[in-house]
């Protein structure tokens, strides 16, 4: 499933560009007023926070009309349905899962992907599961074999954890493109993070992306996302992009000297431009 939003089926499929909430930890907001609103005059149509959301934030969202996304997890089957409940209660749209932590065999796995499915369905709330390390969907090869085995699952492209964990580059990127097929024609989200072979989430120099490799390979694994999610798409469908810079506490941004190594919100803004320039190239095809 894929959420239909705000134009009651009447629009084109297209690109939502979100901030994630968990960007925001120690994230240089410009302007004095409330967080939300320079979220919105920043040019974003959506937030992704939680798998619950304080009655005050999502009234004033929805005054904002800013869509409203979801995160949780889910590390054993009985855990998909209560998220997707706190989901729905909350007026959550859809929302992205770390399920597992990677460990499991065949038969536990395939539980919580059946887990995953029919919560979404009881539930009437599209639920993606992320490409994130530590979790069932945390390498190339065992993704592609549970996407074949439940079809029906659609993907959180979250591409960093895999360029960088799984060294993309090594052994060809094509090859591995090629491989990953699957999960591009069921991706369904986007989360926003560039990373190089040796570091998941790197400065983008403005203007200068086209000459860094892994930018371009980055483009190329969005565009390939957007273009699955075009050839299944129908009038009113919306592709959300979270741009997820994280801080440096929990290191994913770098910090010299005390000192992040970008300005996150500047990088965020970066990002959804690159996101909507390749959105506009799948749609030429």
């Amino acid at each position: 499933m894929i959420p239909n939003w705000n134009d009651g089926g009447k629009c084109p499929p297209r690109l939502v560009c979100c901030l994630s909430e968990l960007s925001i930890d120690g994230m240089r907001i410009p302007g004095d007023s409330d967080i939300l609103d320079n979220i919105r005059a920043a040019g974003y149509e959506g937030i992704q926070v939680g798998d619950r959301l304080d009655e005050a934030v999502r009234e004033r969202c929805r005054e904002l009309k800013l869509m409203v996304t979801g995160s949780g997890r889910v590390n054993f089957p009985a855990d998909a349905g209560e998220v997707a409940r706190r989901m729905v209660e909350s007026g959550i749209t859809c929302g992205t899962l770390h399920v597992g932590w990677g460990m499991e065999d065949e038969r536990d796995a395939g539980e919580l992907m059946e887990a995953v499915g029919l919560a979404s369905d009881k539930y009437k709330i599209p639920l993606y599961v992320e490409t994130h390390r530590a979790t069932v969907f945390q390498d190339l090869w065992r993704t592609v074999q549970l996407l074949k085995a439940w079809p029906a699952i659609r993907v959180n492209g979250d591409f960093s954890h895999w360029y960088t964990g799984l060294e993309m580059v090594y052994g060809g990127f094509e090859k591995k493109l090629e491989f990953i097929a699957p999960v591009m024609d069921r991706v369904a989200f986007l989360h926003g993070r560039i990373g190089n072979p040796g570091c998941m989430q790197v400065n983008i120099g403005e203007g200068e992306e086209k000459d860094q490799s892994y930018v371009t390979h980055f483009r190329t694994m969005w565009t390939a996302a957007m273009r699955g999610f075009l050839a299944r798409a129908k009038a009113g469908d919306v592709l959300p992009f979270a741009a997820e810079l994280l801080s440096p506490c929990i290191f994913y941004a770098r910090s010299f000297g005390g000192k992040e190594e970008s300005d996150r919100w500047k990088q965020s803004l970066v990002l959804c431009r690159i996101a909507r320039e390749c959105f506009a190239a799948a749609e030429r095809g």
